[in-house]
């Protein structure tokens, strides 16, 4: 969970977001390349926050990259993005 942990306090600390969801979707990539056998090497992300208004898909991925970008090179092989203003997780 040291990494979980570590996405979770960056991307809180950068972006305040008003909901954030981390899954750790390892498990099911297990044996395939770039899979670290300890785990933590593939994620699913969702976050909503007011920052994202006004930015286009890319540009939120960035700041979801920027944030967690030492993990991003050091650890994690695969990173599934959803980002979402808080109107658009309510109109979801």
């Amino acid at each position: 969970m040291r990494i979980q942990s570590a996405i979770k306090e960056k991307i809180t600390a950068q972006l305040a977001p008003a909901s954030l969801e981390i899954i750790d979707d390892s498990d099911s990539h297990v044996g395939h390349a770039g899979a670290h056998p300890e785990g933590e090497s593939h994620f699913k992300v969702i976050v909503v926050s007011d920052q994202f208004d006004g930015k286009n898909r890319v540009e939120r991925q960035r700041m979801v990259y920027d944030a967690i970008k030492e993990e991003m090179s050091s650890h994690i092989h695969a990173l599934e993005l959803k980002t979402f203003t808080p109107k658009e997780a309510e109109d979801r």
